[in-house]
């Protein structure tokens, strides 16, 4: 099944140039990108992003860190593109990753894990909306 995702190359990943890597672990899995921008959220946008977490102990953390500094937002397609997109970021936790993932390869720290991808269609309709309209995907 053909499905969509949103993934987000952190601040700490701009900043240490990863992008290519990334884009690079994409393209080597037929991770297809439909869309890619790099932009610098404010507070409040990383907020509004994140606002299901409003509650959690790491909002305040991760909204400032998100808001830190530039990140790459990109649209990525493919035949079960969630899933097999967070089985390349690897866990959240990057000691907890499978070699070879993203995370367990590049992150610093729990937060600083470098990437950010959607955790099922219904995050990704919302997430891929959020950061971009219809005009900006290519079909």
């Amino acid at each position: 099944m053909i499905q969509r995702t949103l993934s987000i190359i952190k601040p700490d990943g701009v900043q240490r140039g990863l992008i290519g890597d990334v884009v690079r672990r994409l393209e080597q899995n037929q991770i297809r990108i439909v869309a890619m921008k790099m932009i610098h959220m404010t507070r409040a946008q990383a907020e509004g992003f994140y606002a299901v977490h409003r509650e959690r102990p790491f909002f305040k953390s991760l909204t400032e860190f998100m808001s830190s500094g530039p990140v790459v937002v990109m649209i990525l397609e493919g035949d079960n593109v969630i899933a097999r997109y967070r089985d390349l970021m690897g866990a959240t936790n990057f000691k907890d990753a499978a070699a070879g993932t993203i995370r367990r390869d590049f992150a610093t720290d729990i937060e600083k894990n470098v990437v950010h991808g959607s955790d099922a269609p219904e995050t990704a309709a919302f997430e891929m909306g959020y950061f971009f309209n219809r005009f900006e995907i290519v079909v």
